[in-house]
C-alpha cells in the first residue's frame, strides 16, 4: 500500500493499479512488514508510533528522508534505519 497527500493521482496515472493506494496514513500501515518514509509532508512528521506498532504486522521502519530521530522510534520497539545516515546516528 502507498500513501502521499499530493502524489496519488500522478502515480496512479503512471503504475496504475500496479500498487494499491490508500488515502488515510495508518490504513495504509495496516497489516504491513515495514513502512518506507519517502517523502516529508507535514502529515508523516510526527505519527504514532504505539498506534502503528499495534496495526503494522512487523515493527520495521526504513526512514528515507530521516525525519523521525531514531532513537525514539527504536524506544517505541521498531526496527530503525535512516536511509543515508551513518551507522552512529541512525
Amino acid at each position: 500500500m502507498a500513501t502521499d497527500p499530493v502524489a496519488i493521482p500522478a502515480v496512479r496515472k503512471l503504475l496504475g493499479d500496479r500498487i494499491g493506494f490508500e488515502e488515510g496514513n495508518y490504513v495504509a500501515a495496516e497489516g504491513a512488514d515495514a513502512l518506507v518514509l519517502v517523502t516529508e509532508w507535514n502529515e508523516f512528521r510526527r505519527p504514532s508510533f504505539d498506534r502503528l506498532k499495534q496495526i503494522m504486522r512487523q515493527p520495521v521502519i526504513f526512514d528515507g528522508r530521516n525525519v523521525w530521530n531514531p532513537a525514539e522510534v527504536r524506544a517505541a520497539g521498531f526496527v530503525y534505519e535512516g536511509i543515508g545516515r551513518g551507522a552512529k546516528t541512525g
